[in-house]
């Protein structure tokens, strides 16, 4: 299935960036603490003025989350989020709200469904890309060419690990953007922003073109500021997930605000 033409994930973000030096872009694990809660939570992004969105799906064993993810990937699951729950929640989101939607889960999810069916419902969903941590670009060939006749973008991951030639082999299957992972490990854990971050993002944008996120670990309004003039998109997850368990919907909604004004 090919989809009408639309303009690409990195001409949406480069719109944006006309206008503000800094993207932000949010994470919500879809069905938790529940659908109900997860559509507060997107109102509340859209309301904030959020520009990107992960979708999570929930997977059994999260490799590149922290605990807190993981707790909400096994609740997901056991409250019975499958596939059909979280299209259902995409195709609205991608409909109701102004900020683009992404894919994020596990390689398992995606072999099972298959590449091409997989690729038509996130076009169909109104998506505009994938994050698949645990997929390296190698092992994606059949992915990457269904995803491109469907419109979506595979976002990569670049990690402060890789060597200059593994960047380089990153960068060049980089579409839409690239997700600079701040630090090695797992999401949620707190970053220094300060210890070799500038130096690994110049090194990202010595291998690729396009729009650089940083995540893993950006969990205030200063971290955002901090990311101004280095990044072109501050990725928050855990930080937003922890603002809603422990303050409810206008706990959330004044750390989304916050987020924002650190991006201008």
């Amino acid at each position: 299935m090919t989809v009408d033409q639309r303009p690409t994930l990195e001409g949406r973000l480069r719109e944006r960036l006309a206008d503000k030096p800094l993207l932000l872009m949010t994470h919500l694990v879809v069905g938790y603490p529940s659908l109900e809660d997860n559509w507060v939570m997107l109102e509340a992004m859209d309301a904030a003025g959020v520009d990107l969105v992960e979708l999570q799906l929930p997977f059994s064993e999260p490799i590149a989350d922290g605990p807190a993810f993981v707790k909400a990937n096994h609740e997901a699951i056991a409250a019975g989020i499958g596939w059909e729950e979280y299209f259902d929640l995409t195709a609205r989101a991608s409909a109701a709200f102004s900020f683009e939607t992404l894919f994020m889960g596990y390689y398992n999810s995606v072999y099972r469904m298959g590449a091409e069916p997989f690729a038509g419902r996130l076009a169909e969903a109104g998506m505009r890309g994938f994050i698949v941590p645990d997929l390296p670009p190698e092992e994606a060939a059949e992915l990457r060419e269904h995803a491109r006749a469907n419109d979506l973008d595979q976002v990569q991951i670049m990690t402060p690990t890789s060597s200059p030639a593994r960047l380089a082999e990153i960068g060049r299957h980089a579409s839409g953007m690239v997700y600079c992972a701040a630090r090695t490990g797992v999401t949620g854990r707190q970053t220094d922003l300060s210890q070799g971050v500038p130096e690994f993002l110049a090194r990202c944008r010595e291998a690729t073109s396009v729009p650089l996120g940083v995540g893993f670990g950006i969990r205030t309004a200063d971290d955002v500021r901090a990311l101004r003039g280095l990044a072109d998109v501050a990725i928050v997850g855990t930080a937003g997930t922890q603002a809603w368990l422990d303050g409810g919907e206008p706990g959330y909604r004044e750390l989304l605000d916050a987020l924002v004004a650190g991006t201008r």
